[in-house]
This record gives C-alpha cells, structure tokens and sequence, in this order.
C-alpha cells in the first residue's frame, strides 16, 4: 500500500511540473535563447538518470530526473511554439499585403 501511495504522489508531483514549466518559460525568454543547447543536454542527461534509476529501483531519483525533464521541456517547447506563432502571423501579414 506505501509502495502505491508513493507512486500516486510521485504522479501528482510530476504533472506539476508541466504548469511550473510553462511558468518558468514565459518568465525567462532570454536564457531559453542563450542556452538552448544546455537545455536539450540536460534533458538527455536526465532521461538517462531516469533510465538508470528505474534499473536499480530508486523511485526518488526516477522522479526527481523526471521531474527535470518535464519542466526542462515544457519550456523549450513553448519556445517553439511562440516561434511558430511569428513564423504564422508573417505569413499571414505578407499574403494581406499582396
């Protein structure tokens, strides 16, 4: 039964991590510019701790290096988003000119 609320929780924690990323991208737009390649090397580095941790059976790393990558990527993938955003809107300026 702990093995099970402890699971429940991990869960819980780690869908909290996809509001705090979207948080932390629209509040530092000019580090997710700057650093996008350390971001994608800390989002490989924590998936592979994940991999290893659930080999040895360590719920708390697996969470935690989870919880990384959640928040890691959540942030660079509203990034991408609003880039397509302008990419959109400029196409559609450009035609209304024509």
């Amino acid at each position: 039964m702990q093995e099970v609320l402890k699971i429940i929780i991990g869960i819980i924690v780690l869908t909290l991590g996809i509001p705090i990323g979207n948080i932390l991208a629209k509040n530092t737009q000019e580090e997710l510019k700057d650093g996008r390649k350390w971001f994608f090397l800390l989002i490989l580095i924590s998936f592979i701790g994940a991999v290893l941790s659930l080999a040895f059976r360590e719920d708390a790393l697996l969470f935690t290096f989870l919880f990384i990558a959640i928040v890691t990527s959540r942030s660079l993938g509203k990034e991408k988003i609003k880039e397509k955003a302008k990419k959109i809107s400029k196409k559609s300026s450009k035609k209304r000119r024509k």
